[in-house]
């Protein structure tokens, strides 16, 4: 039950914090101000989220002076623009970020204290808006977070997808899905715009037409048209004027009702149109194991795409900007694949809309758009059968034919001969069903394509994209990822940020490579106990958190072993539930066995589509289930998965680790982003020679990162030798074990079947080299185990890893991309007054 506020009478005279000027009273005035009048409630009936929703509007009202006053900057000015175009924006809740940008949260706790209230738990009743899968998603999200600090001119589009990606739920043990409704109490930080609606065509046919002078025009003839609503979010940068925007796009029908059909006594026919129309933006990647589904999604990425380039014409108007200035004006990145269509939209408005030469149309278009890469896995790089291509966008397959054919001649002039070349690098794909490759199409029209972490971005040179950097080498480079500090150890981990600030002052919020002063305080046996007491205290909180929702006491003394990530079979959380095993039976078989006491966490989504990811889930279940009632063990092992991970699940769950696990079979994993927020709040890392891992490891110290298992160059080197599990099975007895107690049912209370997919996958497959690591890992953790037993030197390595961290501040990854690629510069915002409005109104 919360308290109900005590207002505070402003003339009760109780010192400087009642001054009619005092940031407190005005939070509170204001704050009761919209309990009333926005949300209609007095005390005796207000919800928490009432309150919540109290809170949020305002604090966006303190947002809406600098987001004016930043969109009245940019457009006096014509300031170049980054438009970032991404399918998914995996944001986190709101409020917490922005009072840490507007330095008001230690004013917002007071004065909602005053009020008999607990910010956090107004904080926890927001609804996360869950826009993304994982990475990619939460990347762009820290990305306009850092784009807004460095006060660099951007706007963020996506999908205002009305379902986010599912909630998950355990029952039995198996992931089950349920639907996310983070709209469900409406969202206080967006603003609709429908003024700026566009129209999207999908579907149909074309026709050629000659006008008077001959030249020849194709007109597209949709079979159906969807509106794009765009929706506002405005985006703080922190402690500085600038608030930059996330459009999201919402699909309508052009006619949301027919009256003609509803008098005919059709009331379902009467909304049908309305109901097709808003599925375009109904939910996050729907599952796409169907035609159907495959369908949705390319219409899903046309849809945001299409709405977001013609934005930017609608900017460029309102600006006076020339259409052939579009490249000056807007630097477009491409945030992985699913945005790739957007090569071809942008020549469709150019040459279709506006009446562009094609020549002078394809030279604006590739000094617009980047692509930033996102994945080694070839089954990752989007490709959509022809036949289902045309069925939805039929004009863009005819661009796509003549980009195609014109770079295709530029390939056979350069490599003359090499029609094998010329067959791999062609943005069709001929053999078997034909198909368009959507990362080859953001090759050809883009003018600058770069990876997420140094091997990533190397391998794609030398193998995914081997023939484009040949063809143009100056194209490629890397950007390793980076996460932002505001949100994950500022906001995260307040009990940290103090500590740290009391020691080197609160400038490495904003220039986290300020961390490194933190070095000489790892010597300090009062800042080591500090330290060692604000993590414990952490681990007591989250032991609280899995209590309640797991109902599994965790003993917050223990070492907490976490991974919390997306489940795929890359990543190998099987790889860590194999090792539990094996603990489990070293300490079966030998109860006075010396061993650091470990909880295991485990947390992250499987695709729904993806049996095989649902399975480990419910192996690592299932293994919690024996472990934790057995009394001769769970003193020293217990294991957790913690359901639904998210961002506020991750900002309770990071500052508590005492060991990140980065385990993905190297080479697989792009950069992973994960690994820095663990390393930022003083988790030590035990992880493969993969992603950002190799330059954390170089950053922190090899000997304050616990490294094992094979590196990329020789997993490929083992698969091209005829790579054999059994051998390894053969050759390791506790592996052996293992991979028995799993085959007769020990984990599955007698059901040898349960997991037969995953062992009879592992056996006779194991595409991920579990088996070819699995010793190289278990000496590792013996290894950590040691070094956790001694508390004062595993807290001085603790403090290196932050300390050593700078590089990985999303803040640095945006400065490259400024410099690199954008070639944007910073715009200083000031702020406009009632009066500066009313003074332009005049004129």
């Amino acid at each position: 039950m919360v308290n109900q506020p005590q207002v505070v009478s402003p003339n009760s005279g109780r010192g400087p914090d009642d001054e009619p000027d005092s940031p407190t009273r005005r939070l509170r005035h204001a704050f009761l101000h919209h309990l009333f009048y926005t949300q209609g409630k007095f005390p005796a009936l207000a919800t928490k989220t009432d309150y919540y929703l109290a809170l949020a509007h305002t604090v966006r009202d303190r947002l809406l002076q600098r987001w004016i006053s930043t969109a009245n900057e940019y457009t006096k000015n014509g300031s170049r623009t980054v438009a970032y175009l991404s399918a998914e924006f995996l944001m986190g809740p709101h409020l917490g970020n922005n009072l840490i940008n507007l330095g008001l949260f230690d004013d917002a706790r007071k004065s909602m204290s005053e009020l008999g209230l607990n910010l956090d738990d107004l904080l926890y009743e927001e609804e996360e808006p869950g826009l993304g899968n994982g990475g990619l998603g939460r990347l762009a999200a820290c990305f306009i977070d850092s784009l807004a600090t460095l006060e660099i001119p951007a706007v963020g589009y996506g999908i205002r997808y009305e379902f986010g990606i599912f909630h998950q739920t355990l029952v039995d043990g198996w992931q089950v899905e349920k639907t996310d409704k983070w709209l469900r109490y409406g969202n206080p930080w967006e603003l609709a715009r429908p003024e700026w609606s566009v129209t999207v065509k999908l579907g149909g046919h074309t026709e050629r037409m000659q006008d008077n002078s001959g030249q020849l025009h194709v007109r597209w003839v949709p079979n159906r048209t969807v509106l794009g609503v765009p929706y506002d979010t405005p985006i703080l940068g922190y402690r500085n004027n600038t608030a930059n925007t996330l459009r999201l796009w919402k699909a309508e029908a052009p006619e949301a009702f027919d009256f003609a059909v509803f008098n005919r006594g059709d009331y379902q026919g009467a909304v049908n149109q309305k109901v097709v129309s808003e599925n375009l933006s109904k939910v996050l990647y729907p599952n796409d194991e169907h035609v159907e589904g495959k369908e949705l999604r390319l219409a899903q990425q046309y849809f945001f795409v299409s709405c977001s380039l013609q934005d930017m014409l609608r900017i460029m108007k309102t600006q006076h900007v020339p259409l052939h200035e579009f490249h000056e004006k807007f630097a477009v990145q491409l945030n992985d694949t699913h945005p790739a269509i957007g090569v071809a939209e942008l020549m469709r408005l150019l040459t279709d809309e506006h009446q562009m030469h094609w020549n002078q149309a394809w030279d604006i278009t590739r000094k617009t758009f980047g692509y930033t890469n996102h994945t080694l896995l070839p089954e990752a790089l989007e490709r959509w059968p022809l036949e289902l291509f045309k069925r939805v966008l039929p004009r863009h397959l005819e661009i796509i034919y003549e980009i195609n054919a014109r770079f295709l001649d530029e390939v056979r002039q350069r490599y003359f001969g090499d029609e094998a070349r010329v067959t791999r690098m062609s943005l069709i794909e001929e053999t078997g069903e034909r198909y368009v490759r959507m990362a080859h199409l953001a090759c050809v029209g883009s003018h600058a394509i770069n990876g997420v972490a140094e091997l990533h971005s190397e391998l794609l040179k030398q193998d995914v994209l081997k023939d484009f950097h040949e063809m143009w080498p100056a194209k490629f480079g890397n950007k390793t990822n980076g996460v932002t500090p505001r949100r994950w150890i500022a906001l995260a981990n307040p009990r940290l940020t103090r500590l740290i600030s009391g020691a080197i002052g609160e400038g490495w919020i904003k220039r986290l490579e300020e961390l490194r002063q933190l070095e000489p305080f790892a010597l300090d046996p009062n800042f080591r106990a500090g330290w060692r007491e604000i993590k414990r205290a952490n681990k007591r909180d989250l032991s609280d958190v899995i209590r309640k929702r797991c109902g599994v006491a965790v003993d917050p003394s223990s070492m907490f072993d976490v991974q919390v990530k997306r489940i795929h079979e890359y990543k190998r959380q099987h790889l860590s539930a194999l090792h539990i095993i094996g603990l489990y039976h070293r300490l079966k078989t030998n109860p006075n066995l010396e061993m650091t006491p470990r909880t295991f966490i485990f947390g992250g989504k499987a695709a729904p589509g993806y049996w095989m990811a649902k399975l480990i889930i419910r192996l690592i279940t299932s293994i919690g289930e024996v472990v934790n009632r057995d009394p001769a063990v769970r003193d020293k092992l217990r294991v957790v998965f913690l359901p639904n991970f998210s961002v506020t699940n991750g900002q309770r769950i990071y500052p508590a680790a005492d060991l990140s696990e980065q385990i993905s079979t190297a080479g697989k994993e792009a950069s992973g982003t994960g690994n820095m927020k663990f390393a930022m709040n003083g988790a030590l890392t035990i992880g493969t020679m993969d992603g950002a891992n190799i330059e954390i490891r170089e950053q922190v110290g090899a000997e304050n990162f616990f490294l094992f298992g094979l590196t990329a160059h020789e997993v490929a080197t083992v698969r091209g030798n005829g790579y054999r599990p059994q051998d390894y099975l053969d050759g390791n007895a506790e592996l052996r074990e293992v991979i028995s107690l799993i085959r007769h049912g020990y984990f599955s209370r007698g059901d040898g079947e349960l997991f037969r997919p995953l062992v009879d996958s592992l056996v006779n497959h194991d595409p991920y080299c579990l088996f070819a690591d699995y010793q190289s890992y278990a000496d590792a953790h013996e290894r950590v185990g040691t070094a956790y037993r001694d508390s004062e030197d595993w807290t001085r390595m603790s403090i290196l890893n932050s300390a050593r961290s700078g590089l990985f501040s999303s803040d640095r990854t945006i400065a490259e991309y400024c410099r690199d690629i954008w070639n944007v510069q910073p715009v200083q915002v000031p702020i406009l007054s009632h009066e500066d409005v009313r003074v332009e109104l005049m004129v």
